[in-house]
């Protein structure tokens, strides 16, 4: 365990830590919009900085993709940190004003917010789908188009491959804002705007997983499909 300075508090961290993790086991609240703790950190929302001292001086970070180290002095709340929190919530809100979870995190963190509905559902480019399909699915359905040189992109944006995708879904349940929609209709499930073939369980009968998702996690471990129709609920 490492000895850390957080806010002023002494307190223990796990070594191989970063500041976010320190900072949540010890029940210190930080805001965060592109962090998933199953996940790589992504540091592009930048609402979830810190100031670190190193060398003497105080400096602000992302805590999501820093390591905590042994006698770290961190600071959660300063007027610093507050303030930079509150810039990158401003231009999220600038961006995307009807998008709830935007508004939200902006209004919680001091931005001024407009009244209307938040009737959004904007990709804030947080990367929760593409990290989530890549690292914990294996598919790479989905991929980060970014500016760069050879790339003719005018914003980043999300790439769909629908040859790649298995309609598991899992993408939908991280956007943190929506944008990814998910829908079921019988035997159906639409997402991405592409139509995936249910699964019913062979005990109660209900259509519990895609067809395409199955012949993956078939191929990939070697189980029967017969065994695999059965859903988690009748196993």
């Amino acid at each position: 365990m490492l000895n850390v300075m957080i806010d002023g508090k002494k307190l223990e961290a796990k070594d191989g830590a970063t500041i976010l993790q320190a900072c949540q086991a010890n029940h210190i609240p930080i805001p965060t919009l592109c962090f998933h703790k199953d996940l790589m950190p992504f540091g592009a929302c930048r609402l979830c900085v810190v100031e670190v001292k190193a060398n003497g001086k105080w400096q602000v970070t992302s805590s999501c993709d820093a390591l905590i180290k042994d006698k770290a002095e961190v600071r959660t709340n300063s007027d610093k940190v507050k303030e930079s929190r509150k810039l990158a919530a401003e231009l999220l809100y600038y961006k995307y004003p009807t998008t709830k979870a935007v508004r939200d995190m902006a209004e919680s963190l001091g931005v001024e917010v407009a009244e209307g509905k938040a009737e959004g559902s904007d990709c804030i480019l947080c990367g929760l789908c593409t990290r989530t399909c890549h690292e914990i699915v294996g598919v790479d359905a989905l991929k980060f188009v970014d500016r760069g040189l050879g790339r003719n992109v005018a914003e980043p944006k999300i790439e769909y491959v629908a040859d790649a995708c298995i309609g598991c879904g899992s993408c939908a349940y991280v956007c943190p804002t929506g944008f990814v929609k998910m829908e079921a209709s019988g035997d159906r499930r639409m997402i991405w705007d592409k139509s995936f073939k249910m699964v019913a369980c062979g005990k109660c009968g209900r259509y519990f997983a895609p067809e395409d998702q199955l012949k993956w996690i078939s191929k990939k471990t070697g189980v029967p499909m017969s065994v695999l129709t059965v859903c988690t609920s009748c196993k």
